[in-house]
C-alpha cells in the first residue's frame, strides 16, 4: 500500500510561524518572504524556520506579491471585508528593487489604487491575488468575498497600473481570498470557501475551479460554473489543523511544487494562525494538497522497476517446516510466521561502510528503511532533513564524494547523513543528500538514482525519468 501522511504539528514550520493570508511565497537574496494582514510578513533562511522581520508598508489586508523582472510588486487590500470602512475596499499596488528590509535599495513605491468598492456594489475590493501569465505576459488581478462577486481585472505588468480602459469581470460568488495560476493550457482559480477570523470555529477550506481563458468560464470537476458557488476541493482541515484558506503556489523544480496557506488555528500552537506549506500535487488535471512527510518505516522502492533499495549482503533463507502445495493438510492448525529478525542475520553482514543494490522486496531487515526527522538539522520550503537507518540499527544512508551511496555504520549526523524527501507532482518521491562530500554548498541536483534495475547511485535529477522516483511503501 503506498501511503499518504498527514500533516502534524512537529512536522510543521518551526520558528514562530505566526500569520494570517499570507502572500505567495517570494524569494529575495538568499531568503523566503510572505507578507501577511496587517503590513508585517514571515522571513526564512531556509524555508523551514521562519519569524517575523518582513515589512510592507500600507497596512490593510490579504496582500500577494511577485517578482517581475528585476523588481516585486506587492499588492495589497485597504480596508473591505467588513474591517474597519466596512465593504469599501481599496486595491493598491506598489514596487521594490527588494524585499530585504536591512537592504540600502529597500525602498517601496507610491501605493497606487488599481480598483475600489464602494460598499453598495456587489462587489468588495479585498484579497487580491496575481497572476503574470505564462503565455501572454499579460498581468491578471483576481480579487472579492462573500460580499458579492469574485472580480478580475488587467494591469500594466510594467507599472503595475490598471491597463486604461479596463473592465471588471466578474468570475465567481461564493468564495474569497482567490488566486490564479496556470498550468499546461488550463487557467486555475483557486478560492477559500467557509468561514473565516473565528479560530478554532473557522471553517475555511480551499476550493478550485479551471477554464481554458484567463476569463473564464472557470468550472469545477462535476462541471459547476464557480459563477454558481461551484469548487473541486483541494485543502480541508486536519490533522489539529483548522481552517486552510488563501492559496498560493510555489515551483520549485520540475514536478516539485508546494502549495501555502494559513491555517485559521493549530490546535497545538494555542489555536494561533499560522503558515502552512503542502505538497502540490496533481490528479487527472487537477491541484490537490499533498501531505507532510512524517517519516516512518519502509520499502523504499524504485519507480523504475519496483525493486527495493538494500543492503549488498548475502541473502538469508527463513526457515518454514514445508506443505507441497498439492497436498496440504486442512487439519493441521494454522501458525503465524514471524518475519526475519536482525539477529538472524545481521552477524553475517560485514562490518564497517556496506554498499547498497537494489533487489526484489522480501521484507527483509536489509530491505527495511526507518525514516526520522532530524531535530535543529535544517529543512526546506518542502520539510526537515530527515536520517534514513536500517530499522533497528544505526547503520545510516549516506552520500559519497564519488556520487555514490553507501551505508556507514553509525549516524553522525553529517551532512551527507541528511536527506531531502520531497513528494513530486504525480505522488512519487524524490530523495536528495543535503551535501554531497567535496563539493560546495547545499545539493540541488542529485537525488537517488536507479541508473539500472539492480544499481542505485547519484545522478541528476530528472522528472522526466522514473529512474529519479522512488515510492515509500509500509508493509
Amino acid at each position: 500500500m503506498l501511503l499518504s501522511f498527514p500533516l502534524a504539528a512537529s512536522f510543521a514550520q518551526t520558528g514562530q510561524p505566526y500569520i494570517h493570508d499570507p502572500s505567495t511565497i517570494a524569494y529575495c537574496g538568499d531568503k523566503y518572504y510572505t507578507f501577511g494582514t496587517g503590513g508585517g510578513g514571515l522571513i526564512s533562511a531556509d524555508g523551514w524556520t521562519w519569524h517575523s522581520g518582513a515589512v510592507r508598508p500600507g497596512g490593510g489586508a490579504a496582500p500577494d506579491v511577485m517578482k517581475i523582472g528585476d523588481r516585486y510588486l506587492v499588492i495589497y487590500g485597504a480596508t473591505g471585508g467588513g474591517l474597519g470602512g466596512g465593504h469599501n475596499g481599496r486595491i493598491l499596488t506598489m514596487w521594490n528593487k527588494t524585499l530585504d528590509p536591512s537592504s540600502p535599495d529597500f525602498k517601496f513605491s507610491e501605493p497606487i489604487e488599481v480598483a475600489a468598492s464602494d460598499g453598495i456594489e456587489d462587489n468588495d475590493a479585498i484579497d487580491p491575488g496575481l497572476l503574470l501569465d505564462p503565455t501572454t505576459g499579460r498581468l491578471w488581478v483576481c480579487y472579492g468575498t462573500y460580499f458579492g462577486n469574485i472580480r478580475l481585472i488587467e494591469l500594466n505588468p510594467n507599472t503595475g497600473e490598471r491597463v486604461q480602459g479596463n473592465e471588471p469581470i466578474d468570475i465567481a460568488i461564493d468564495c474569497e481570498a482567490t488566486d490564479l495560476i496556470y498550468r499546461d493550457g488550463w487557467y486555475y482559480l483557486l478560492g477559500t470557501h467557509g468561514t473565516c477570523c473565528d479560530g478554532v470555529n473557522s471553517t475555511y477550506n480551499i476550493i478550485v475551479g479551471r477554464s481554458r481563458n484567463v476569463t473564464g468560464p472557470y468550472i469545477d470537476n462535476i462541471g459547476r460554473p464557480m459563477l454558481q458557488g461551484g469548487g473541486r476541493m483541494v485543502l480541508a482541515a486536519g490533522d489539529r489543523l483548522i481552517g486552510p484558506g488563501h492559496f498560493g503556489r510555489t515551483i520549485i523544480d520540475e514536478g516539485v511544487e508546494v502549495m501555502s496557506c494559513h491555517y485559521e488555528a493549530d490546535l497545538d500552537q494555542s489555536g494561533r494562525s499560522v503558515l502552512g506549506l503542502r505538497p502540490l500535487l496533481w490528479k487527472n488535471g487537477w491541484p490537490i494538497a499533498g501531505a507532510r512527510f512524517k517519516g516512518g518505516t519502509f520499502e523504499i522502492e524504485s519507480e523504475r522497476r519496483g525493486y527495493a533499495l538494500e543492503l549488498a549482503v548475502d541473502f538469508v533463507r527463513m526457515k518454514q517446516e514445508r506443505e507441497h502445495f498439492w497436498n496440504i493438510d486442512a487439519t493441521k492448525p494454522v501458525t503465524s510466521i514471524p518475519l526475519q529478525t536482525l539477529d538472524e542475520v545481521t552477524a553475517l553482514w560485514p562490518e564497517g561502510d556496506i554498499a547498497l543494490r537494489i533487489g526484489d522486496y522480501m521484507m527483509r531487515p536489509h530491505q527495511r528503511w526507518t525514516i526520522t526527522p532530524v531535530p535543529n538539522a535544517g529543512g526546506t520550503l518542502t520539510g526537515p532533513y530527515y536520517k534514513i537507518l536500517i530499522e533497528g540499527t544505526s547503520r545510516a544512508l549516506a552520500a559519497t564524494a564519488g556520487l555514490e551511496l553507501t551505508t556507514v555504520e553509525s549516524f553522525t549526523g553529517n551532512d551527507e547523513q541528511l536527506w531531502r524527501i520531497e513528494q513530486l507532482t504525480d505522488g512519487t518521491y524524490r530523495i536528495m543528500p543535503k551535501r554531497i562530500p567535496g563539493q560546495k554548498g547545499l545539493n540541488t541536483q542529485y537525488v537517488l538514482y536507479s541508473i539500472a534495475d539492480s544499481t542505485p547511485t547519484l545522478a541528476k535529477y530528472d522528472f522526466n525519468t522514473d529512474n529519479s522516483k522512488w515510492n515509500l511503501r509500509a508493509h
